[in-house]
């Protein structure tokens, strides 16, 4: 079993993703992530294009849930009771409530991986007052007992991706929120929640910070959420991704870097680092289930 300890220093050795690569990489990470084409201000294809990955991009993904994991592991290595009591960057929520919700849902994860893979669920699962009792349980805990729970679930999730047969991954598999998805979406899923809650946990690491294939990844799946529920945008404009996204014919054009754009969009950072003729829109709660989807 792959433990969080040998995961981090794994990643402390293979160093965190740059925050910007040249146009040629981030062209390389749009093939894989986002299982489209790249040439300067592309309209991009949804992540829902295709059920199928490659077993070259399905290793490229998991390896990237698995540096995700690490760099948070690492982040969490001196956590004190004092700061694990302290407020997240969520409203209400502590650094505890951040850290038991990551790990409540790679539980979540875990078990749609093995329905994936076994066609038998491994046990009941956890609806959403479930959900909520243990995060209101598991909160409070000291900073050791906290971080060994993320480990533990992390471990597991990881290990039961491992596990799946090649022919699997395209296996529908249903959220709590009632959407469906092949289960390979579920590292996208996964590395979503990490890379988002590590930010959330105020503990140096920022939006600035995230890998850009991440901010790729995501913007590409929040666009197309976001299009076809007529956000009221036209375009949006990331340069330094050399990236553009039409939602719309007619409308106003936000432009700013990717990272700021997805931190916009996700609720982590307003709009003063973006550029646009008029007053933006509030962006909806976000993640959003991706569109059009599968089914």
């Amino acid at each position: 079993m792959t433990t969080a300890a040998q995961a981090a220093r794994r990643g402390a050795r293979e160093g965190a993703a740059p925050r910007r690569l040249a146009h040629d990489a981030v062209c390389a990470s749009v093939r894989l992530y986002s299982v489209g084409t790249c040439r300067a201000a592309v309209e991009y294809r949804p992540v829902t294009a295709t059920t199928y990955l490659t077993r070259a991009d399905l290793t490229a993904l998991l390896d990237s849930v698995r540096g995700s994991a690490a760099r948070l592991a690492a982040g969490l290595g001196e956590l004190t009771d004092l700061q694990a009591r302290e407020p997240s960057a969520l409203a209400d929520w502590s650094r505890g409530h951040v850290i038991t919700h990551v790990a409540r849902s790679a539980d979540a994860y875990r078990w749609l991986l093995h329905l994936a893979r076994t066609g038998i669920e491994p046990g009941p699962r956890a609806d959403g007052p479930a959900l909520a009792r243990a995060l209101r349980d598991g909160a409070g805990r000291d900073a050791a007992t906290l971080v060994a729970d993320l480990h533990d679930s992390m471990d597991r999730l990881l290990d039961e991706a491992t596990a799946m047969p090649t022919g699997r991954w395209s296996t529908l598999v249903t959220a709590l929120a009632g959407w469906r998805h092949p289960a390979w979406f579920t590292l996208h899923r996964a590395r979503r929640e990490l890379e988002i809650h590590h930010a959330d946990l105020s503990l140096g690491h920022t939006t600035a910070d995230w890998p850009v294939d991440f901010v790729v990844w995501a913007l590409d799946d929040t666009v197309a959420a976001l299009t076809a529920r007529d956000f009221p945008l036209a375009r949006i404009e990331a340069p330094d991704l050399d990236r553009a996204w039409s939602l719309a014919p007619t409308g106003q054009t936000v432009t700013g870097s990717g990272h700021a754009l997805l931190a916009w969009l996700s609720g982590r950072g307003g709009d003063t680092a973006l550029r646009s003729e008029l007053p933006l829109p509030t962006p909806p709660a976000w993640p959003l289930p991706p569109a059009p989807g599968w089914s």
